[in-house]
């Protein structure tokens, strides 16, 4: 309209984007889930942090029917230990999240006890919490406070919810059919 100025005309730049409770909300998710996931997979590659390392891991997988178990530990630790990596600095979260998935399929496959609560040790709820974690994850996206701040899947949709879904149970049917 004439005689109208837009903040071209004046130079005027726009407001800087606040950093939103949510975005310091997802970061924290991320960081809790993905160094919890990045700590397991050192546990079974490394034996860091009270962890048995890549060959008495390999014999508890073998005991759990994986063979070779050395070979699907070490699967296992990476896909933690990467995921859980991507997950915590919000790097290709979809794919990041994927690998969190396909390792806690197994996982849930695998726990001695189907059961939401027990008093006697694992049970099929930590793993479930951290899938369902991850693919909230996806779902929301990293938000600004990651590497894929410029990214399109930074705030999550339905496509990278799908990627880290399909790609993670497809990877967890996979190694459970092997």
């Amino acid at each position: 309209m004439p005689g109208m100025r837009t903040s071209a005309d004046t130079g005027a730049r726009p407001a800087p984007r606040v950093v939103s409770a949510g975005d310091v909300g997802i970061l924290l998710l991320r960081l809790a889930v993905g160094v919890i996931l990045a700590g397991s997979g050192a546990q079974k590659l490394f034996g860091w942090f009270g962890g048995a390392g890549l060959d008495a891991t390999g014999k508890y997988f073998t005991d759990l029917g994986y063979d070779p178990g050395v070979f699907f530990a070490g699967l296992a630790g990476v896909s933690e230990v990467l995921g859980g990596l991507g997950l915590a600095v919000g790097l290709l979260t979809p794919l990041a999240a994927a690998a969190a998935v396909g390792v806690m399929i197994n996982a849930m496959a695998v726990a001695p006890d189907v059961t939401l609560w027990s008093a006697e040790g694992p049970a099929f709820a930590y793993p479930m919490t951290f899938a369902v974690a991850a693919l909230a994850i996806a779902a929301v996206g990293p938000g600004r406070l990651s590497l894929d701040a410029f990214f399109p899947w930074r705030d999550g949709g339905w496509v990278p919810a799908a990627v880290a879904l399909v790609l993670g149970v497809a990877g967890g049917v996979v190694i459970l059919a092997l």
